[in-house]
């Protein structure tokens, strides 16, 4: 009888047991083979027993030093975006692997400096852009590549919410440094989507507001994106929508394709299911966008949802199989997006952005764009890492 190899034990330090540690990251650590949720960072009791009774045998410890003892392969940091550059860099300065949730960092600048730090050190550096395996966008991605859709003229995207008051919380504060706001939270995953299908930008133009009563931060963004290759990305991200448009809008030469609603994933992950059990990320019938043009557009099946192929990944490329599933320097060119989407909507002009990748002598040069993507940060130093609520 041959024997399979046994799967190595990659262990896993999470920091930050709030939204994105307890509902994204631990349950999809925790179901991905050959890895193992060894540790969690958080002070708040409440969260401390939270996490060891979702994880029967997690360790739990009350900084991010206490996990260079515990002989980690990797540390995800799940905490306020305000501290991903500094605990990130600590733990790379540890030796030790890094996954960051988006965004890397509140600039081009600083994400650019993680990313050579990592590439000085050997060590894996990735940033969690699990909306790149959303079902529908799966879906529009296989549409494009295949070429169903001809050549495409115009994506739309939406993340749209109905959401009149403010929760309160960090994502909402006005201080840049916390990275807060739609355009930071939602639109690092759309300008992620687009420059995945589409490639580099040569255009931003952006229209940012504050729309709800006390808000600090924008809560209703608008943000058109010209790609080197032709095609224009218009993408809405708004917690004050009354009445929802499509999710994906994508007309090319050939056809087109819409389809509306949210994937299912989060909502699962949030009720306490895990990507183990039968039919995860399947979208129902009565969800399928449409494909086609004019009056014969039809139902098209949507892809499923496939989050646990993020981290399914990453411990291919621990283990030096396969390449990082998402790439730090795609959150590099994320940013500078993100940098010239709030330059356009401060100055209320077009802002162009280089040719060249960010991170080169073009991109450096007094051409470049915005000065978030201009200036070249050094690398983070080494040090204690800032505490906070995780």
């Amino acid at each position: 009888m041959t024997t399979l190899p046994s799967v190595p034990t990659l262990r896993v330090g999470l920091v930050g047991y709030g939204l994105a540690g307890s509902v994204f990251h631990a349950p999809l650590i925790s179901t991905t083979p050959g890895l193992l949720l060894a540790a969690v960072v958080t002070t708040d009791p409440q969260r401390r027993a939270q996490a060891q009774a979702e994880h029967p045998g997690v360790r739990v410890v009350d900084s991010i030093e206490g996990l260079w003892e515990l002989n980690l392969d990797l540390v995800v940091i799940a905490s306020p975006n305000r501290l991903h550059v500094a605990q990130a860099g600590a733990a790379l300065q540890a030796g030790v692997a890094v996954v960051v949730d988006k965004p890397l960092a509140a600039s081009a600048e600083e994400a650019l400096g993680l990313a050579r730090l990592a590439e000085r050190l050997g060590l894996l550096l990735s940033v969690f852009q699990n909306r790149r395996w959303d079902g529908d966008f799966r879906t529009v991605s296989e549409l494009v590549s295949s070429g169903r859709l001809g050549t495409v003229h115009r994506f739309e995207s939406r993340f749209e919410r109905w959401r009149p008051q403010l929760k309160g919380g960090w994502r909402e504060l006005g201080d840049p440094a916390e990275a807060g706001g739609l355009l930071y939270d939602l639109g690092s995953h759309l300008v992620d989507q687009a420059l995945t299908l589409f490639g580099p930008v040569a255009e931003v133009y952006a229209e940012l507001d504050c729309r709800r009563p006390g808000a600090q931060a924008d809560d209703d963004a608008f943000v058109a994106l010209r790609h080197r290759n032709g095609t224009r990305s218009h993408l809405w991200m708004s917690a004050v929508t009354g009445s929802l448009g499509p999710r994906f809008r994508v007309l090319g030469s050939s056809s087109a394709y819409v389809c509306y609603g949210l994937d299912n994933q989060e909502a699962a992950l949030r009720s306490g299911r895990t990507p183990a059990e039968p039919g995860w990320g399947e979208t129902p019938p009565a969800g399928y966008g449409l494909l086609g043009a004019g009056e014969e557009a039809t139902a098209y099946p949507t892809l499923p949802g496939a989050y646990q192929d993020y981290y399914a990944g990453i411990a291919e490329a621990l283990q030096g199989r396969a390449p990082v599933p998402v790439e730090a320097l795609d959150a590099v060119t994320t940013l500078t997006v993100l940098a010239a989407a709030r330059l356009s909507a401060a100055e209320q002009r077009v802002v162009p952005l280089p040719a060249s990748a960010p991170g080169s002598e073009e991109a450096g040069s007094e051409e470049a764009g915005p000065e978030e993507a201009r200036s070249e940060k050094a690398e983070p130093e080494a040090g204690p890492a800032p505490s906070g609520k995780v």
